[in-house]
């Protein structure tokens, strides 16, 4: 039987809204480091003690805001796979969830730089951030898997220059498996070009955000795009 909410149960919901909110104006304004409890309260007028019956503290605010942007940034990645009608054209399902990802990050900076900037010193982010931060991973990962799986999507994968990547993706390839489902027979040259497309498409937005593409790009969104290529043909896609 579904639940109806209660008076109460609504107002709380709707207040813990209202701090959130607040507290996500005063990320741009303070950013992490400098989010404030107190600050948040006289955002939405109430006192600090009303306000940690809400949020009992600035960890618990931080970890509120991470798991609602992680959610945000997933959910677009998501809705950006999911609105390409043919699953079978895996490169542009490619496409279409790292510009997805580009855009919510360019139209929430301040947001981004709570997920991907430098850590909040005293804070460690709970499990309860795992889920939430995986949505995008998890969704590559899964594009990368069906373009290997559908027959002539994906060209054979040949083994890079230098050392080989299997030393070193042992973690990383139990944890895709654990998050994304895969086979355990994936190939360490499959699961190192992920991860370096992962970092590469976060890093390519990092650096856009924080200007350090001044003088080197002038068109960023060309650009974005062409690294999205050039990493979708380094997976073995064509």
């Amino acid at each position: 039987m579904e639940h109806t909410r209660t008076a109460r149960e609504r107002a709380r919901e709707e207040i813990t809204t209202e701090i959130l909110e607040a507290a996500r104006r005063r990320l741009a304004s303070d950013g992490p480091a400098n989010l404030s409890l107190r600050a948040v309260a006289r955002d939405v007028g109430m006192v600090s003690s009303a306000v940690y019956r809400y949020v009992p503290s600035r960890d618990d605010l931080l970890t509120a805001l991470l798991v609602e942007a992680y959610d945000e940034l997933g959910a677009a990645a998501e809705a950006a796979d999911d609105g390409v009608s043919d699953r079978t054209d895996v490169r542009a399902r490619w496409t279409a969830t790292c510009r997805a990802v580009r855009s919510w990050s360019v139209g929430h900076p301040h947001d981004y730089a709570l997920l991907y900037g430098s850590p909040v010193i005293g804070y460690a982010a709970p499990r309860d951030t795992v889920g939430p931060a995986t949505r995008v991973i998890v969704r590559l990962v899964g594009i990368i898997s069906s373009a290997h799986e559908i027959g002539g999507a994906a060209r054979p994968l040949p083994e890079g220059p230098g050392p080989s990547f299997e030393p070193s993706v042992g973690d990383a390839t139990a944890a895709l498996r654990e998050v994304a489902g895969l086979d355990t027979d994936v190939p360490p040259e499959l699961v190192g070009r992920t991860l370096m497309a992962w970092s590469t498409v976060f890093g390519t937005i990092s650096f856009e955000l924080w200007g350090h593409l001044v003088g080197s790009v002038s068109d960023h969104e060309t650009y974005f795009d062409s690294v999205v290529s050039r990493l979708w043909h380094d997976l073995g896609g064509v």
